[in-house]
């Protein structure tokens, strides 16, 4: 059985998408902000990819996602 499915139409602005980062990716004047972390936890917004947040612990980039109202999911 086939039939069309619209993915897009599960994706709404409140989804987020969290992710490993390396410190040394960020901008240097916010390297100088990581007190020695290598790596940290990036909340995106599934919509368009921006960058909303960053963080040193992958719960508390999960904590603040829901604290907002949006509804986090982890990328590989």
């Amino acid at each position: 059985m086939e039939s069309k499915f619209d993915i897009d139409a599960l994706t709404d602005d409140r989804m987020v998408y969290i992710r490993e980062i390396d410190a040394s990716d960020l901008p240097a004047e916010l390297q100088e902000e990581v007190e020695g972390a290598e790596h940290l936890y990036a909340v995106h917004a599934a919509s368009d990819g921006e960058r909303l947040a960053v963080v040193k612990e992958r719960g508390l980039a999960f904590a603040l996602a829901r604290q907002n109202d949006y509804a986090p999911v982890t990328v590989h």
